[in-house]
């Protein structure tokens, strides 16, 4: 089992013999010697040493993508006013809330100082810098347009963030009710159906069908109701190592994702999005088209349309243009994307076009979370009543009952 990563400090002496000093992140001693041999850095004896607890140990805010985004327009921004690289991470790091956040700031910065490109001490991050910002600082780094490159990095980071939780906007609500609703339902069931219950044997007569299925239904959930628990712990936990380590369960996942009714929509324009945008910032990078592709597919954040761009990528290695091997799938990429690649393509425009089909489908997912939004308040609404209305009516069905037995007499 891979070792996590950890921070280690290090001291040595670089190709002139200069005595340096900083931090690095690696999985060990020997791997961080390893990496200061690569640079050009001979270790001193002993000097090597860690610092702590692993970055993602440590307590505190954890580092998550939105920090990332405003990280990449804070270096954007510094490099454009004309603020040295290593003083703008000195700027941004330390005015950062999030300690963690700092702490990798500072480490990105020391093996900058140490002789690395920013593209590769970026790279010793994977967990929050993906090949795609990682190609395109690199890109930017050769061109000698890092500041442009890093505002198409923040623009793209921003709107893919933007993305996200509109997403998880459409999903939060029905999830936040239906969890409302079992506990709401857990309670009657185990605290206040018993109480009727008692109060239904004093009557002496027979409960009606309804109500002796929802008292059959409470004694069940109180003799078993630590066993059910445990069942729904361990079958979210199970759905989700399944999702993490299991290839053809995410698969199956995502194909069902694209199926269900509208929730599909929203997961196909998110897709396109991603595609589009992703697209278009390496493009207009200067990322080369086959090279892109890559990025690009991890990028969909659906496994089908991961494997439907590899095979647009094989394509257009084979000489193949990209309208023309998008068009061999029109289930999956729409005519709009199709005509406007075209376009792109025969006006050398391919970036562009690319956005603006980025921008539609952006606006496209807008308008399927409000539709997704108002189709689920009603079923959640109606889901309610049934649920909750009919455990109430259950526990008075017998009063009524009583009532009817006294006024006959």
């Amino acid at each position: 089992m891979a070792q996590a990563a950890a921070t280690f400090t290090w001291e040595g002496t670089n190709r002139q013999g200069k005595p340096i000093r900083g931090e690095i992140t690696a999985s060990s001693i020997e791997a961080v010697k390893a990496e200061l041999r690569k640079q050009g850095v001979t270790p001193k004896p002993g000097k090597v040493k860690r610092k702590g607890k692993s970055l993602l140990g440590r307590k505190g805010k954890r580092i998550v993508p939105a920090d990332i985004a405003v990280f990449s327009r804070q270096m954007a921004t510094m490099l454009k006013a004309g603020v040295p690289l290593v003083q703008a991470f000195d700027i941004v790091g330390q005015g950062h809330s999030n300690k963690n956040m700092t702490t990798l700031i500072m480490q990105i910065k020391a093996d900058v100082e140490a002789g690395g490109t920013f593209a590769s001490a970026l790279a010793k991050h994977p967990l929050y810098f993906d090949d795609l910002f990682v190609s395109l600082v690199d890109a930017g780094e050769a061109s000698g347009a890092l500041e442009d490159l890093l505002d198409k990095v923040a623009t793209y980071k921003e709107k893919t963030e933007a993305l996200k939780s509109k997403i998880k906007k459409a999903l939060t609500y029905p999830i936040a009710v239906l969890v409302v609703a079992i506990v709401v339902t857990a309670i009657l069931l185990i605290f206040v159906v018993p109480t009727f219950a008692g109060m239904f044997a004093g009557f002496g007569a027979d409960l009606p069908a309804f109500t002796q299925l929802v008292v059959n239904l409470s004694d069940f959930v109180i003799e078993w109701g630590w066993l059910i628990l445990i069942a729904v712990i361990a079958s979210i936990a199970g759905f989700i190592q399944a999702k993490k380590r299991s290839r053809k369960f995410r698969e199956k996942l995502d194909v069902i994702a694209l199926k269900v009714p509208a929730f599909g929509a929203l997961q196909f324009n998110s897709a396109i999005a991603r595609f589009s945008r992703t697209l278009a910032t390496m493009f207009a990078a200067g990322v080369p088209l086959v090279e892109a592709m890559v990025s690009v597919a991890s990028a969909s954040g659906n496994s089908v349309y991961t494997k439907e761009i590899l095979r647009v990528r094989d394509d257009i290695a084979s000489g193949t243009t990209l309208q023309a091997s998008l068009s061999q799938n029109k289930a999956l990429f729409p005519n709009m994307l199709i005509q406007m690649v075209g376009i792109g393509e025969e006006s050398g425009a391919l970036d562009e076009m690319l956005a603006k089909v980025a921008d539609y489908y952006e606006a496209a997912v807008d308008d399927a979370v409000d539709n997704l939004t108002a189709l689920m308040e009603p079923l959640i609404m109606s889901f309610l009543a049934v649920v909750i209305g009919g455990l109430v009516i259950a526990m008075y069905l017998p009063v009524f009952k009583m009532g009817e037995v006294v006024s006959q007499h």
